[in-house]
């Protein structure tokens, strides 16, 4: 089950790019909107097309959470497609492009955020 390894490891880099991500999305909103409490930013993150990007990163992750969350063992089936969505959600070349003209323009800016993505990259590699 060496994949299943592979898949945790991709949930746990997923789930830090999409906190930093979101860091950096509300401390943007904010500027402009000005400071919100932590509800109120949920329910942005929830309603507001502006985040709807983000969602990408928060239902793979609940995909992957409910994977393991399975008793029953995990199909080798569906921890292979889970991988190959992580690949595809990181890919520039795959998606949408509102997707990844965003994406791409946070890890211009935010170097913790490229260098998580190239440690995803790399954990899909092999």
């Amino acid at each position: 089950m060496e994949n299943v390894e592979k898949l945790r490891n991709l949930r746990n880099l997923l789930l830090k790019q999409h906190k930093l991500l979101i860091d950096r999305e509300r401390e943007s909103y904010e500027m402009l909107h000005g400071e919100l409490t932590p509800s109120a930013f949920l329910n942005q993150l929830i309603e507001n097309e502006d985040f709807a990007w983000l969602r990408k990163f928060s239902m793979l992750i609940v995909e992957v959470d409910e994977m393991f969350a399975q008793r029953d063992g995990y199909e080798t089936e569906m921890v292979d497609a889970l991988i190959a969505k992580v690949g595809e959600l990181v890919d520039p070349n795959i998606g949408d492009d509102s997707f990844n003209a965003k994406y791409d323009f946070s890890m211009s800016i935010l170097p913790e955020a490229a260098e998580v993505n190239e440690q995803l990259k790399a954990h899909l590699a092999h």
